[in-house]
């Protein structure tokens, strides 16, 4: 991670004073002061992501050391269903996450990094042969560009030429986030996916915060509140938003914990689709086929749906939709049910509307409660459906 930027010295062009002394304090962090992951002050940017296949981190083991050494990043940041996908990955810094990306999706694939740190582009670039021969591709299905994640279509970035758009840790750097939101929607293709960890505060920052130069090249001084963050998606066009993970940050700094105050903070992955809006409201069944490469029995596609290899699932409009237009169209087997049907293949209870989680803070915390007991004695059944 590092956010999108341009090599150049002084004021960042088209940006107000304000903004281009943002990108300027940014660049001198994550190029000058950072030099390895260990130099953060926070656990921000080194939160863990939901597990992952070991396909996945074998091919992250073949990213070259230096590229590795360099990565700030929150979690790791891979969707799924990616092969022969064009990816698009906001703030790419050193280019660990496109490297191991452009391995999963293949010699058809492709994968664009987008930076704005002289220092981290430079070795990104540096090692696009060492991985074209590391994974035994005929030629290079990777490459990166200067420029801001807010201005996109001035690094020469199309409208609607991405499959899956990426960011790690990054979007809590920009000054203006709903331009970035902005442009992603634009460069996705229809029925495209933002896929992206980023850092949430639970309240507005205070102007202490947000001026705090450490905050926020530690990616706290910038962090939007979450509720910001959903309803400003939506607005740009995105499907209500789905969680996939979160975790919460600790600082462990007294300097920085007395700044800070009862501001909250988590690390969360978020899933935003570019679909068509021509579902009809109601209930719809879903059975996934088990085809992803790497989830072949179970396919954990956000904090409220996991979706076995062969079972009946029943699910909101929303989800539906984003089913039915996306990548993963392929891999379910869909339908619309009555609306008077209330359960799956006449289940052990009466099924209710499900409860879609959006709201990290809450995820995290009823992750606490489960993981402080055992106790499922209450629950009607072998799933606890009631």
């Amino acid at each position: 991670m590092s956010q999108c930027c341009r090599p150049e010295s002084g004021a960042a062009p088209g940006f107000g004073d304000q903004d281009s002394q943002i990108h300027t304090d940014v660049k001198d962090y994550y190029g000058k002061y950072l030099q390895k992951s260990t130099d953060l002050k926070t656990n921000a940017c080194i939160t863990p992501s939901k597990p992952l296949p070991k396909f996945i981190w074998d091919a992250l083991k073949e990213v070259h050391e230096e590229v590795v050494s360099r990565y700030y990043g929150c979690g790791l940041v891979v969707p799924e269903c990616l092969d022969n996908c064009r990816i698009l990955d906001l703030g790419s810094g050193s280019g660990r996450d496109c490297y191991m990306l452009s391995k999963l999706v293949g010699e058809k694939g492709h994968v664009t990094g987008i930076d704005m740190t002289d220092e981290q582009v430079a070795v990104s670039q540096k090692y696009i042969d060492y991985h074209m021969q590391k994974f035994g591709f005929q030629k290079a299905n990777v490459d990166f560009v200067h420029g801001y994640i807010e201005k996109l279509g001035d690094a020469g970035l199309k409208d609607k030429n991405y499959d899956v758009v990426i960011s790690n840790c990054v979007i809590n750097l920009c000054p203006d986030k709903r331009a970035v939101l902005e442009e992603a929607y634009r460069v996705l293709k229809d029925g495209g996916e933002m896929y992206f960890s980023d850092v949430y505060a639970n309240i507005e920052l205070s102007d202490e915060i947000k001026k705090h130069k450490v905050l926020w090249g530690e990616c706290l001084g910038g962090a939007i509140c979450w509720k910001d963050f959903i309803v400003m998606a939506q607005q740009v066009g995105f499907c209500p938003p789905r969680l996939v993970t979160a975790s919460e940050i600790t600082v462990n700094n007294k300097e920085l914990e007395d700044v800070i105050g009862v501001c909250k903070f988590v690390s969360a992955t978020f899933r935003l689709f570019k679909v068509s809006s021509n579902i009809k409201e109601g209930k719809y069944q879903v059975i996934y086929n088990g085809g992803v490469i790497g989830y072949e029995t179970e396919l954990q596609f956000d904090v409220n749906f996991t979706f076995k290899e062969g079972e009946v699932v029943n699910v909101d409009e929303d989800t539906y939709r984003i089913l039915k237009n996306s990548r993963f169209a392929n891999e379910f087997l869909m339908r619309p049910i009555n609306q008077e049907r209330d359960s799956v293949d006449g289940g052990c209870c009466p099924a209710k509307r499900k409860e879609i989680i959006i709201d990290p803070f809450e995820w995290v915390q009823r992750n606490k409660a489960e993981c402080a007991t055992t106790n499922t004695s209450n629950c009607c059944g072998p799933k606890g459906c009631c």
